[in-house]
């Protein structure tokens, strides 16, 4: 990332006393090692990269797999510092990231023992500043700044380049997934061919390899095509002594067959982002071992050849040392005989009577793309890891309904960070799934490969038959109107959950795992930034407030106005929410104005909303009949109370609706026995409110790069157009915000449900859309208002009045609520529910 020569400074050549330069001084001359800066506070610095890589092993229990290294910038110096493991917490949260202003409060300097020459300034104490620096926008070229190191280091060449600042790892993992190239050390672009004369009369067939198996032999130059490359694997762990320890596998194929192909550790590097499917190679001096049979391997029967699966052709950087030609098209002689790479392209209309599991390639023209999530490894060994993925719908004109992907990382993050509504993308050797009550979905496999608009070229599958044909039929469509189709973000949850929720003694993965209530905040303390988990508890609806007109915006600060220091104490506590927090800013702001303008029949309904909503409180009011006359007594000794924390809140919810639109009405239901009920639990957690990112919105080309950044992970490097919030927030015209109290009465949550109430919504796709009566019980379980029709239709769904005058009858009901979570970095952490059950419907096998 640093060019170490025109940049590097050491102290004795600093012009002028930076902050920066400051703290380095108070480093070098005190003996203790360890300094509190003084102008930390009038000081900020901006962070430029966060980067992450396995920590090294230590004695004891490993607090952390990984540690990071934050380079700082002043304005005036970068330095590269090391992020104590005990402030890991910030970067797993997102709340230390690229872009952001942080106060440096204390840090120490750490010399290597075991490396002449080198150390490292080390952060151990911060405070969490804006989370947009104003002292960035006021740098032109941040690569350009000097870097700023200690008198005598200024020959580390870990200090100032692209590797770790603990000696004994060489690179950089990708931020938020194991599976992605990430650094200066990988070569990329395509490969170039050799103008090496091939001897190909002494080349040997691969069917001869089985037989050369454990037999002293020295092997033959092979003359091979890929046909099919896998993702990248990062194999690494605690005392493991391989500098790159990744692999890669191939399936290559001559005239007699097909073979998998390893590539190991420092060959990654240099040849994985070369070597594509349809590349020829020249091997020499590999090496064969027993196939690993419990890897996966892509479905080849179309190729119609023979697979030879019992080795594997491994190509090492050492013993052997292998050596890899990469044979020009030009120079690819037709009597060499090699197969044609083939490809089995299904059509969305076939999808439908395809068996689950089976493998295919499909073509379509995107027109929604979800949040970038992620989601963590069953695996249970250290080091733990999380994949990443994203939801896509993509249309081919066979079929009114979408392909519904499921994409994960394909180790090409230049493709999977751009795909975007309106680009071509092709998506190989996906496989089927079949949900009962869904519409069925593909997901990736290990060998998925991604192409959009801007990669196709060059690629084998463009001369496919099924290929030209859907590039014909999108020469019909008009752009206009297929943008009115599209939506990019916000929470998507697939498949629906079953229609009836069982129980296995074997905890089946098919359904959510079901938690108590107090482990549910365990849950939530140890979600990591966009990761994503489906939990379900048992319990009762108490209450249901609808929250109207509310206009998305994020909970941080902006330019304008910056985000309130956080000292690393208040850091340390996990972002969930609490009964004793004020609401954020998401659950508090409303919108000027109101929503879309309905047909006629909405706006007939509208005048009756008084009359519904006196029905409402007489209903309401016959509920809690019993409690009518001690609730002022009640009121009396909450006031006096010291643990009315969830009371008080939802008092301050109140007024501050209020206070910011005098004329919204609080739509709530809540049930006898809540209040008394309030009074006994030992902790609300409050969730339940609507992010930025919890609501999709309408692409638009011109804010493309704005909505990838939205909808994207967060960045390893500051950009200059890092610029995430310059357009205006999505405006959502409602949603329910549901209290459900644990099945033992102690600890109650707070959710939010989003009923979809249109078929042009991104969740309304795939939604099995049996009609119901609207019922609050009803529409929790089936996730949906009835009936469904596009937002042209003159069709008219009830008001909120008429579904919260139906909750009485959630009184007392014992429910199994199935919730989605996930962190969308800060304190930002987003609780919805998915699907309700009564306990009627649910059985234990």
């Amino acid at each position: 990332m640093e060019d170490p020569s025109p940049c590097a400074s050491s102290l004795a050549e600093l012009p002028c006393a930076s902050f920066l330069q400051r703290t380095l001084e108070q480093l070098c001359s005190s003996q203790c090692l360890k300094t509190n800066p003084e102008a930390a506070a009038a000081s900020p610095v901006a962070v430029v990269a966060l980067q992450r890589y396995l920590s090294e092993q230590t004695e004891g229990p490993q607090p952390d797999s990984y540690s990071y290294d934050v380079t700082v910038t002043d304005g005036v110096w970068r330095v590269k510092c090391f992020l104590h493991p005990s402030l890991n917490h910030l970067a797993h949260a997102n709340r230390l990231r690229a872009g952001r202003e942080i106060g440096i409060t204390q840090c120490s300097f750490v010399y290597s023992e075991r490396r002449l020459g080198h150390g490292y300034i080390c952060i151990e104490k911060l405070r969490c500043g804006a989370r947009r620096s104003a002292l960035l926008a006021r740098v032109k070229d941040v690569a350009s700044l000097p870097m700023l190191v200690k008198r005598g280091m200024e020959r580390s060449a870990v200090l100032q380049s692209d590797v770790p600042l603990q000696v004994s790892r060489r690179h950089y993992l990708s931020l938020w997934n194991n599976e992605d190239p990430e650094g200066d050390g990988w070569t990329s672009g395509s490969a170039a061919p050799s103008n090496t004369v091939l001897d190909v009369s002494k080349i040997t067939l691969l069917c001869s390899l089985e037989s050369c198996f454990k037999k002293t032999w020295n092997p033959l130059p092979l003359l091979v095509k890929i046909i099919h490359k896998s993702r990248l694997r990062y194999y690494g762990k605690f005392g493991l002594k391989i500098d790159y320890p990744y692999l890669a596998y191939f399936e290559v194929a001559d005239q007699s067959g097909t073979m998998s192909l390893v590539l190991w550790n420092e060959l990654c590097l240099e040849f994985y982002q070369r070597l594509t499917v349809g590349t020829v190679l020249y091997i020499q001096n590999y090496s064969l071992k027993q196939s690993y049979t419990k890897r996966s391997h892509p479905q080849m029967d179309h190729h119609r050849m023979k697979t030879f699966d019992s080795v594997e052709i491994c190509l090492n950087p050492h013993n052997p040392t292998s050596v890899i030609t990469v044979v020009s098209p030009k120079s690819v002689l037709p009597q060499w005989a090699l197969p044609e790479v083939s490809y089995q392209f299904t059509t969305r209309l076939e999808l439908e009577h395809m068996p689950s599991n089976s493998a295919c390639d499909v073509i379509g023209l995107v027109t929604f793309v979800g949040r970038v999530e992620r989601v963590k490894s069953k695996g249970t060994k250290a080091p733990e890891k999380h994949w990443t993925y994203r939801w896509i719908h993509a249309v081919d004109g066979t079929s009114d309904r979408p392909f519904i992907l499921e994409v994960f990382s394909s180790s090409q993050p230049e493709v999977f960070n751009r795909i975007c509504p309106m680009t071509y993308l092709v998506c190989t050797q996906m496989r089927v799934c079949h949900v009962e009550g869904s519409s069925p979905y593909l997901t990736s496999s290990c060998e998925t490969e991604t192409f959009i608009t801007g990669y196709h070229k060059g690629q084998p599958y463009v001369g496919d038959p099924r290929v030209k044909s859907f590039i014909q039929w999108t020469k019909t469509l008009k752009d206009s109107v297929v943008l009115q189709k599209t939506a990019v973000g916000g929470h998507y949850c697939f498949p629906r959950p079953p229609q009836k929720f069982t129980q296995s003694v074997a905890e089946a993965s098919s359904q959510p795992p079901l938690v108590a209530a107090a482990d549910l905040k365990k849950v939530l303390e140890t979600l990591q930034y966009r990761e994503h988990k489906t939990v379900a508890i048992q319990g009762q609806i108490t209450a249901v407030r609808y929250m109207k007109n509310l206009q998305i915006t994020e909970s941080g600060g902006t330019e304008e106005k910056e985000a309130e220091d956080v000292s690393t104490e208040a850091c340390e506590r996990a972002p969930v929410p609490d009964a004793h927090r004020h609401p954020s800013t998401a659950e508090q702001t409303l919108a000027a104005g109101s929503t879309s303008a309905g047909s006629s029949e909405r706006k007939r309904r509208i005048q009756t909303r008084k009359a519904k909503q006196s029905l409402l409180n007489r209903v309401s009011a016959l509920a809690k009949r019993r409690h009518r006359d001690t609730e002022e007594e009640e009121e009396e000794e909450e006031e006096e109370e010291s643990d009315s924390g969830s009371e008080e809140t939802q008092d301050v919810e109140r007024q501050q609706l209020q206070h910011q639109n005098p004329d919204s009405e609080v739509i709530s239901w809540e049930s006898s026995s809540w209040p008394e009920r309030r009074l006994e639990v030992s902790e609300h957690l409050l969730g339940g409110g609507l992010y930025r990112d919890s609501v999709s919105r309408r692409f638009s080309a011109d804010e493309k790069d704005v909505l990838l950044q939205q909808s994207n992970l967060q960045a390893t490097r500051w950009t200059a157009n890092q610029d995430a919030e310059a357009i205006a927030p999505a405006v959502h015209p409602g949603y329910y915000r549901v209290t459900v109290l644990g099945i033992n009465k102690q600890i109650a949550m707070d959710a939010a449900f989003l009923p979809v109430v249109s078929s042009d919504e991104p969740r309304a796709v795939g939604l099995p859309q049996d009609p119901h009566g609207n019922s609050m019980l009803s529409c929790l379980s089936s996730g949906f208002l009835c009936p469904l029709a596009d937002r042209r239709s003159e069709s008219a769904l009830p008001e909120p009045e008429e579904v919260l005058a139906t909750a009485v009858e959630l009184e007392d009901t014992h429910l199994v609520c199935v919730l989605d979570l996930c962190h969308l970095g800060g304190d930002e952490v987003e609780v919805v529910i998915n699907k309700v059950y009564q306990v009627a419907e649910a059985s234990l096998n």
